[in-house]
């Protein structure tokens, strides 16, 4: 039960009469309610009130739940001075001491007030409408916010506000908790007019039903309500820390996943398969030959990595290595705006790269003719396997290139980590979701206003080179559970 659940469960209960006892010796709503009749006609006589038009009987149809024999069903406007016409002031018989009341004072739900204002802290235009201490609050626009209160001393209003008193003692309380009851709210929102800024009119309101217990009860059902709503917020703040937890645990325990997997603790480590140094020296002798080739640059070796920069423990048979030391770091050619077209060759961003990354589809809109992707073609373009990093943005966001992608991509935008196939790419993209790479790229990102993540940055960040076997099972293991942290959420 949602706290929300509860707090509207104890509001019903005691609107029917089950939240205390009933005791004989209190009397009987019908003699409150008779009592209150007579005070009427008292004020009527001596020329307070006027007489009112009388209000339809009660039938047993609309009663809409059952109530102890002790307690009477009355109309609201029987009891109190909804109806009446409230008493104005206008703007220049306002002092500057007066407390003034906007909605926006009110919490919703709780009708607690935030803030207390003076006249003369607020520009004020126009009338206003007096209210006193002790009486009801009711706020007539958007009733579903529960803007109900008891006021707690003189002050005016905007018209939206209902100030309204009851008859013989009623205790104010009671009748501002029965109005944020489920019953009532589902009743007056049922009938609010207005789309935009939605209003109850005062037929409704004086007709509503209200069921009406001795004082006596009134009292010990509000003191009731008042000892246990302040258990419901504590039950509401252990709530709110287990959604809190529940919303959060499906991410972390996906990042928990991830970061047993870089630390070697998510599957075993088998002797023949080999050592991420033996598969290291692998790639620096096939990157040797590319540069002897001429197919890729010679570059300024990279520093070694301190122990001082390795964040975490990983098995004897895995390596540390830099990202340049593994894949040939590029970005694309210039591809200038007036080259960009509606039909042709996809050219991604960032954001289409981000899309394919995690939706693997993406609805494209740009495009670049045939003959410049050609031409593109001969210094390079992205060939199934190579890895597409987004550079602006949302940073790191990895997409694999399949064997029949065609596309180009936009520079500084997006980064290709060029995979000599000694490496498994889904190892990479799971890897350039953990906290190991995000930090890195957190806390190196360029730029102030929108970050981004630089070729010169990429090469120098590390990460653990298992075997290439090792990673395939990670892989397949991460592909096993990761579903299973999806399903939580």
């Amino acid at each position: 039960m949602t706290p929300s659940e509860l707090k509207n469960s104890i509001l019903q209960l005691a609107i029917q009469g089950k939240l205390v006892e009933q005791r004989p010796d209190e009397g009987t709503g019908e003699e409150l309610y008779r009592k209150i009749q007579s005070e009427k006609q008292a004020l009527i006589k001596a020329g307070k009130i006027k007489k009112e038009k009388p209000l339809p009987e009660i039938s047993d149809d609309e009663k809409p739940f059952d109530i102890p024999e002790s307690w009477a069903w009355v109309r609201l406007g029987e009891i109190s001075t909804y109806s009446h016409t409230k008493e104005k002031i206008s703007a220049n018989q306002i002092t500057n001491s007066m407390w003034c009341l906007d909605l926006e004072d009110i919490e919703k739900d709780t009708g607690k007030i935030l803030n207390i204002c003076l006249t003369s802290e607020r520009k004020i235009a126009g009338d206003k409408v007096k209210f006193y201490k002790g009486q009801i609050l009711y706020s007539k626009l958007r009733p579903y916010l529960k803007k109900i209160l008891t006021a707690t001393g003189d002050g005016i209003c905007s018209s939206e506000i209902v100030p309204f008193s009851t008859y013989g003692n009623i205790d104010s309380d009671f009748i501002v908790n029965y109005l944020k009851s489920p019953y009532v709210d589902f009743t007056i929102n049922s009938v609010t007019y207005g789309v935009k800024m939605p209003r109850v009119g005062t037929d409704t309101m004086i007709n509503l039903l209200v069921p009406l217990p001795p004082l006596a009860e009134q009292k010990r059902i509000v003191a009731k309500i008042e000892e246990l709503l302040p258990l419901v917020d504590r039950y509401a703040e252990a709530w709110n820390r287990l959604e809190t937890l529940n919303k959060r645990f499906p991410d972390d325990l996906k990042k928990s996943l991830l970061q047993l997997a870089i630390q070697g603790k998510l599957v075993p480590q088998l002797p023949d398969e080999g050592t991420g140094e033996e598969l290291y020296r692998k790639i620096q002798s096939e990157k040797q030959s590319l540069i002897k080739a001429g197919k890729i640059k010679k570059e300024k070796p990279l520093p070694e990595i301190s122990d001082d920069e390795k964040p975490l423990d990983i098995p004897e048979s895995w390596r540390w290595v830099r990202f340049g030391d593994i894949f040939n770091i590029v970005s694309a050619r210039r591809v200038h705006q007036s080259d960009w077209k509606t039909s042709g060759i996809s050219f991604y961003r960032a954001r289409e790269i981000a899309k394919l990354a995690t939706d693997g589809i993406v609805d494209n809109e740009l495009f670049i003719t045939q003959e410049l992707y050609n031409e593109f073609s001969k210094s390079g373009i992205p060939k199934s396997g190579d890895l597409m990093v987004t550079a602006v943005g949302t940073l790191g966001k990895t997409y694999i290139v399949k064997e029949n992608d065609c596309f180009y991509y936009k520079d500084a935008s997006v980064i290709c980590l060029e995979n000599y196939s000694q490496v498994c790419a889904e190892y990479i993209k799971f890897l350039m979701e953990s906290d190991l790479l995000l930090n890195q790229i957190r806390s190196n990102s360029s730029g102030t206003t929108v970050a981004t993540l630089t070729m010169v940055r990429m090469v120098e960040y590390i990460f653990p080179l298992p075997p290439l076997a090792e990673q395939k099972r990670i892989v397949a293991k991460l592909e096993e559970i990761l579903p299973l942290c999806e399903r939580l959420k």
